[in-house]
């Protein structure tokens, strides 16, 4: 091997190494209380505003800028203090590069800072959580005793099980 692939291979595993670290921290980080208060709190809001339809509304775009910067500013201000000279602006490239390799709810996660679609996707759920509008199975649940049952009062049944 010459000088430059050395430094090539190098360069290529430390810039692995620093990926595969800055997405630990991502995963510490949208698990953390801190981050997922911050996001409830934004979504909660705005959730109103958002419909689940393919329209648009004009105020849709301001929110999203919004989320955007707050979510990329919380962001960079985590991994600025365990990377320094962490910047957000260089890592989106690697991570689009990468995305293979990255869980699917971090992606998912930061790809909403980077599509609109993604972003307002996020919404509607959300709502329907928040409005109790979720799917409701317990009309067809049905509890069924695993033990025989037998003429005793329950009290005393219990007792032999």
């Amino acid at each position: 091997m010459d000088a430059l692939e050395e430094y090539l291979a190098l360069s290529f595993s430390a810039s692995d190494a620093e990926f595969d670290a800055v997405v630990g921290y991502l995963e510490d980080m949208i698990m953390d209380d801190e981050f997922q208060l911050l996001q409830r709190n934004f979504m909660d809001k705005y959730y109103q505003e958002f419909e689940d339809t393919e329209e648009n509304k004009l105020t849709n775009t301001p929110i999203a800028n919004e989320y955007i910067s707050l979510v990329e500013k919380f962001i960079e201000e985590q991994l600025l203090e365990l990377t320094p000279g962490f910047s957000m602006s260089a890592f989106m490239p690697t991570l689009q590069h990468h995305k293979d390799e990255v869980a699917g709810d971090i992606f998912d996660m930061l790809l909403t800072c980077t599509d609109f679609l993604a972003f307002k996707e996020m919404f509607p759920d959300y709502r329907a959580e928040k409005e109790d509008q979720g799917l409701d199975l317990s009309p067809g649940l049905v509890v069924t005793s695993l033990c025989k049952s037998s003429t005793m009062p329950a009290s005393q049944n219990n007792l032999q099980h």
